[in-house]
């Protein structure tokens, strides 16, 4: 992988490093991708900066979430949504919030966001990753 935008993995997330919320995130898909497709990427990590400046999102800004799947872009909720639906099992559940209009699911994804630190606490994604976690981190 070059990081040059032109030869991404097809399934790339680019999240939070520090947030408990995204580094459980990240622990509980490197479980549970059971075809290795999906690699990880943090928002403070030189390839994470370029992908989300390139989408006109701050990577300092909390709200900067990102799946890349075969160069289709989503961002926030609907990110995490389809993250859960192409990972399958109980990842599929967070497809629920999809009954939500795009206004609320907004709103609850910049709550969540804005105020991770203060519900789950820090902590850090590559502090001493296992091994399948390690594998999927990409700078």
């Amino acid at each position: 992988m070059t990081g040059d935008g032109g030869d991404l993995p097809e399934h790339l997330l680019i999240m939070d490093g520090d947030c408990a919320l995204c580094s459980g995130a990240a622990r509980w898909i490197a479980r549970h991708d059971r075809r290795g497709e999906f690699r990880i990427a943090t928002a403070d990590s030189p390839l994470g900066r370029r992908l989300l400046a390139g989408q006109g999102l701050d990577p300092d800004d909390p709200e900067s979430w990102l799946y890349i799947e075969r160069g289709q872009v989503r961002t926030s909720l609907d990110a995490v949504i389809a993250a859960g639906a192409r990972l399958g099992g109980a990842g599929r559940l967070l497809g629920a919030f999809r009954v939500l209009p795009r206004p609320a699911q907004n709103w609850l994804y910049r709550r969540i966001a804005r105020n991770r630190y203060a519900l789950f606490g820090r902590a850090e994604l590559c502090a001493l990753p296992d091994p399948e976690l390690r594998k999927r981190l990409v700078q």
